[in-house]
């Protein structure tokens, strides 16, 4: 069994260290606050983000980054605008051969660097392996059977992590598409907040159905734009992780999504889900990110100008629908590569 630490008590955080633990790891989870370490450990439980899932007081909990040291897998589960502050915190206690993996779904404000890529600057000479799919924590830590993906340019790497994450209720497949995982992971939040903006609005499953469609082909239009696997977009990490965030009401964006469908505000929307909502903070990167690769993204456009611009969303449909016709042919992700 491995030493496993987890930096970060967020629900999927605390869900990793849950399972890693009832299949027998050496498990400690990070936190960067006292008062939310001693709150799980005085309850027995993250009442705040995973309530009713026993924490075992076998699990060590600590707000010391030191205990990373001798840890043969850490994996990050912090928001993205902290991880770089806690790869540099965590970069001078880790043993060389240490497997680090990044649980996190975004992109890094400013930089528009994915973030493997930020915890590689700050922690060079370790292998990073991106592990995303289609994994609400509620789940993973009930043990209900969860399908993911291992991403990482040394194979040998990703199949560390498939190997000692893996169990009965956990399944890991392996892949080499690091850029596509990320970008998947990143931009999926950004369509599970129109989702939810459909939804809020009554706009029926047809909406749904096509804003999840073509959502998905201006994913893979700036993934494709920038290095990555096609194959990815069809996958664990790609529609499989953007279906269940834009269907499910355990996603935190498709929630704060249906609240600014409702008429309220997008910065109270966010206030109101109390956890940090990705797809509202990637929006403006992936829209930078589009224009500065040429990519058209007309949905996270108008998901940008209702973030920022208070753009009615009812607006924001119409312009959608009243685009000039294409072909679909011209604009599928599938076509732009054969």
């Amino acid at each position: 069994m491995a030493k496993i630490v987890i930096l970060g008590t967020g629900g999927f955080g605390t869900s990793l260290a849950v399972m890693c633990r009832k299949f027998g790891h050496d498990v400690t989870l990070w936190g960067k606050f006292p008062e939310e370490i001693a709150e799980i450990r005085r309850n027995g439980e993250n009442k705040k983000l995973l309530p009713g899932v026993p924490v075992e007081p076998s699990i060590e909990l600590t707000t010391e980054i030191s205990a990373a040291a001798g840890a043969e897998c850490v994996l990050f589960a912090v928001p993205s605008f902290a991880v770089r502050e806690t790869a540099k915190a965590v970069s001078p206690h880790l043993k060389a051969g240490t497997v680090l993996a990044n649980v996190g779904k975004g992109l890094e404000k400013g930089s528009h660097k994915r973030l493997s890529q930020v915890i590689s600057e700050e922690i060079p000479g370790f292998d990073i392996v991106a592990l995303s799919g289609p994994s609400h924590a509620e789940e993973v830590a009930r043990g209900v059977p969860t399908t993911v993906v291992a991403a990482c340019e040394n194979r040998k790497s990703a199949e560390y992590i498939q190997e000692t994450l893996s169990n009965p209720t956990f399944r890991i497949y392996v892949s080499d598409d690091v850029t596509g995982v990320e970008l998947s992971g990143a931009l999926k939040n950004i369509i599970a907040v129109c989702a939810g903006i459909c939804d809020g609005m009554n706009l029926g499953d047809n909406a749904r159905a096509a804003l999840i469609t073509r959502g998905l082909a201006e994913i893979a239009r700036l993934g494709l734009a920038m290095g990555a696997k096609r194959a990815t977009f069809s996958g664990l990490a790609g529609v499989g992780d953007l279906i269940v965030t834009c269907t499910s009401m355990h996603s935190r964006n498709h929630r704060a999504g249906i609240l600014i469908g409702q008429g309220v505000p997008p910065k109270e929307a966010i206030a109101r889900i109390g956890m940090t909502v990705e797809g509202c903070i990637a929006a403006g990167t992936a829209w930078e990110l589009a224009q500065e690769k040429g990519v058209t993204m007309p949905i996270v456009e108008q998901l940008q100008l209702v973030l920022t611009e208070g753009k009615d969303p009812k607006q924001a449909v119409s312009d959608l629908m009243n685009r000039p016709s294409r072909h679909e042919d011209e604009s599928v992700w599938l076509e732009q590569v054969l």
